[in-house]
């Protein structure tokens, strides 16, 4: 089964790239080629991960299920731990075509994102020395994302899990990445509804 989604953004949001940009900017979210947000896959496989296991637990059902480890991948003990892929495959969560398309032929890119600057206070309310932080957001915005080879069983916990997750990215705890996702359709590999 293939599961098609949406995730609109109520607020600015991070989902971080690892990089800098110099003594600008201290993190940058990830882009594609063309200078895009998106978010990774694999962030949304651990997110639905975790929102079915919550789910699981609050059923009281047993979260070392084979057929999540299948689904999902595993760790698989040996000398070292080893990953072993699961069935499902978690595309990025892009823009629509037409807008994405849209702004990269307008070079509009730069219009997608700003900086946000926070830092640490003390005890008496002055900003402690160093902690000035700046880093780069994406403005809210919709995205669209599929999940590949989904167990007809897992479909609709899947579905429900969307709605376990509120914020996605860095700064959570401060009001970035609060988020609705949507379950636009499912289908069968191939084409079929």
């Amino acid at each position: 089964m293939i599961i098609h989604y949406k995730i609109e953004f109520h607020t600015d949001w991070h989902c971080g790239s690892g990089l800098a940009a110099g003594a600008d900017v201290d993190a940058l979210v990830v882009k594609d080629e063309n200078g895009m947000p998106f978010v990774p896959g694999k962030t949304m496989k651990g997110l639905i991960r975790e929102a079915v296991e919550e789910i699981r637990h609050l059923q009281g059902k047993d979260l070392n299920d084979t057929e999540l480890a299948e689904a999902f991948g595993s760790e698989v003990e040996k000398e070292k731990y080893d990953v072993r892929r699961g069935t499902m495959f978690f595309a990025n969560a892009l823009l629509e075509t037409n807008e994405y398309d849209a702004i990269v032929s307008n070079k509009a890119a730069r219009f997608m994102y700003r900086d946000i600057a926070s830092t640490a206070i003390d005890n008496d309310g002055i900003a402690k020395e160093h902690s000035l932080r700046k880093i780069e957001v994406v403005v809210p915005c919709t995205l669209h994302g599929e999940i590949h080879g989904v167990p007809q069983d897992l479909t609709d916990e899947i579905k429900n899990s969307f709605g376990f997750i509120k914020r996605m990215g860095q700064n959570r705890n401060r009001g970035l990445g609060r988020c609705t996702i949507y379950s636009v359709s499912v289908e069968k590999e191939g084409g079929e509804q």
